[in-house]
């Protein structure tokens, strides 16, 4: 096991690293949402929530990546968080996703054909997002935040984040967006969440393999 890996599982859900800027963090999240119900976007709201939703699946499995090779998690968040949830997730990283997706949904143009430097709206508005993701992470692994111990997730291997990581995310943010049934929406992304849940509760909660 990796020194980080160990690390995180020293701090993993203790709360003795409370600090109270997670008050007014949670409360930016919940302003964005509110803002967003005060104008009945409900597609905005739940393009952000799907972010949200596909990042707990990401970090679950990642979470079950460690538990399986028992060496390291794909990317580990090791220390300096107030609340470590799972070992490559942290608090202030999932209020993060929390929002980034209602960010997202605000770029996304009416025009759902409207080209880009010739490329389709969704497709580089996607793989924008999914370049920023990369670049705010290679950041937070040179100041030792995050950190990646597989060399095929790391340099110069970024490109395999880019594409596995961020882009399907942001891409099943913008088709949920543009689904024209508000029905289908809410039953796809309340599906995510229910399939988030059932991981948690069986590998967390049952058996604590994460």
């Amino acid at each position: 096991m990796t020194a980080d890996a160990q690390q995180a599982l020293e701090v993993l859900r203790s709360t003795n690293f409370f600090s109270w800027y997670l008050i007014p963090f949670l409360a930016l999240v919940l302003y964005v949402y509110a803002a967003e119900v005060e104008r009945k976007k409900w597609s905005i709201i739940l393009t952000g929530l799907a972010v949200w939703g596909f990042d707990w699946l990401w970090e679950t499995f990642n979470a079950l990546w460690f538990h399986s090779s028992g060496y390291s998690a794909v990317w580990v968040t090791p220390s300096n968080s107030a609340y470590v949830i799972l070992v490559g997730l942290n608090i202030e990283i999932s209020m993060m996703f929390a929002i980034a997706g209602v960010i997202f949904a605000k770029f996304l143009p009416e025009n759902r054909t409207m080209k880009i430097i010739g490329v389709n709206n969704r497709w580089f508005l996607a793989g924008f997002f999914a370049a920023f993701c990369v670049f705010v992470e290679i950041i937070l692994n040179r100041w030792g935040m995050l950190v990646w111990n597989y060399h095929w997730w790391n340099w110069p291997n970024f490109w395999l984040t880019w594409l596995c990581a961020y882009l399907p995310m942001f891409l099943f943010a913008a088709w949920i967006h543009d689904m024209v049934s508000m029905k289908r929406k809410i039953f796809i992304v309340s599906g995510l969440y229910i399939l988030d849940l059932l991981l948690i509760i069986i590998f967390m909660g049952i058996l604590g393999w994460i």
